[in-house]
């Protein structure tokens, strides 16, 4: 059982890299930026204060999950599928299966 709490906690931590890095993406680009503060109602202190916290990392992916545009530029800067985003959403508080 412990294997299995490992794992999972694992799986949770490498979501929320990949969240960091997705908020880095965003935040690369002063217009992505923007729009990411816009759509979410955050300023520039509510980014550098909340984002190691898995809820706001949440919303990264779920502002990112909402534009196609945004999740397929990410997707192929960081070589990954875009599939991948909405598995690691999954991994976060207030993901809900469909």
């Amino acid at each position: 059982m412990a294997t299995m709490v490992s794992q999972k906690e694992a799986a949770g931590e490498r979501a929320e890299a990949l969240a960091l890095r997705a908020l880095a993406f965003i935040a690369g680009d002063e217009e992505r930026f923007e729009r990411f503060l816009l759509s979410t109602g955050t300023t520039p202190d509510d980014v550098r204060a909340r984002a190691g916290q898995p809820d706001f990392l949440s919303g990264v992916f779920d502002h990112m999950l909402a534009d196609e545009g945004l999740l397929l530029a990410f997707a192929e800067d960081a070589e990954l599928e875009p599939s991948s985003v909405a598995a690691a959403r999954y991994r976060l508080p207030g993901a809900v299966m469909e």
